[in-house]
């Protein structure tokens, strides 16, 4: 059997199919970061994940793509964790920019974009995935993450410039002082993550003018970093994986439509995506 996942930094999908890429099972578990997470937190919640029970000793391979897999060392530490509980299986650990390279392929070159916890961006051409300009992760970069939108709202919040009905429904959802904010942006680990769970309040204001307004400025600048930094990027299609891209689609469109980019699709969960790739464009069996 082949296991296949696609990570983030605060939750994974996996799905487990047999030889022919027929599902077997699927389920999820917390991201898996190596910038965040050691072998043992892999190790602990894969051995508690109740939908592995039985199987994994039948896995004959793992493809992880997951954040922060960006360096042969960070691999290692995913690597030894998922070693640990699929013992039979070989292990082929890549960043998630290449799992939503290869989740978006058709079969022609494309620009393929994360917009989800954190934000990312390459060129994939079926054989080499390409970036042009580096992701600086949540506190330099990140540009339309939710990581990023999560920030400015909180920022907002503080400095009292957000719009007095905004302001007085954040205060009734999350009764948050600036001191327990602190606390768990410099303090705490995963400061990422608790900055990204804040978009439920953007997608529970989405009609708003002012985080339409934000959102709107949040993946124009997106774009134009990430994606116009490609000499060609007005005429091949972007893609675009993650959470935030696929709830905020209509303002990413309208900010894509105004930079002249031409979006061919916009997938929440690159997981089954990944499937289709391993299977009708590489030979799963001999990686």
């Amino acid at each position: 059997m082949i296991l296949i996942a696609d990570s983030g930094s605060t939750k994974a999908d996996w799905i487990l199919v047999d030889n022919t890429g027929k599902p077997v099972r699927d389920f999820k578990t917390p991201g898996f970061n190596p910038f965040f997470h050691d072998v043992n937190f892999v190790e602990f919640h894969l051995r508690d994940c109740d939908e592995l029970n039985g199987y994994s000793p039948e896995v004959e391979y793992v493809f992880f793509y997951g954040a922060g897999c960006s360096s042969d060392e960070l691999n290692a530490i995913i690597i030894k964790g998922l070693k640990s509980v699929f013992i039979n299986a070989k292990i082929h650990v890549d960043h998630d920019l290449v799992g939503a390279a290869y989740a978006c392929y058709n079969g022609n070159p494309n620009i393929a974009c994360i917009i989800g916890t954190g934000s990312n961006s390459c060129f994939f051409d079926g054989e080499n995935v390409t970036e042009e300009v580096p992701s600086l992760a949540y506190i330099l970069g990140d540009e339309a993450s939710g990581s990023y939108f999560g920030k400015h709202l909180i920022s907002q919040f503080l400095y009292k410039k957000l719009p007095a009905e905004l302001a007085a429904d954040f205060n009734r959802t999350y009764k948050l002082s600036k001191a327990q904010i602190f606390e768990n942006v410099y303090n705490k680990p995963h400061a990422n993550v608790y900055l990204a769970s804040f978009m439920k309040f953007y997608s529970n204001h989405k009609e708003h003018a002012f985080i339409q307004e934000t959102v709107y400025n949040g993946m124009y600048k997106f774009l134009e970093t990430h994606v116009c930094c490609f000499d060609n990027h007005k005429n091949i299609p972007v893609n675009f994986v993650g959470s935030v891209a696929y709830h905020f689609e209509g303002i990413l469109k309208k900010a894509a439509n105004d930079l002249g980019i031409s979006i061919r699709s916009i997938i929440k969960k690159p997981i089954n995506g990944l499937v289709n790739y391993h299977f009708k464009y590489k030979k799963v069996l001999e990686k």
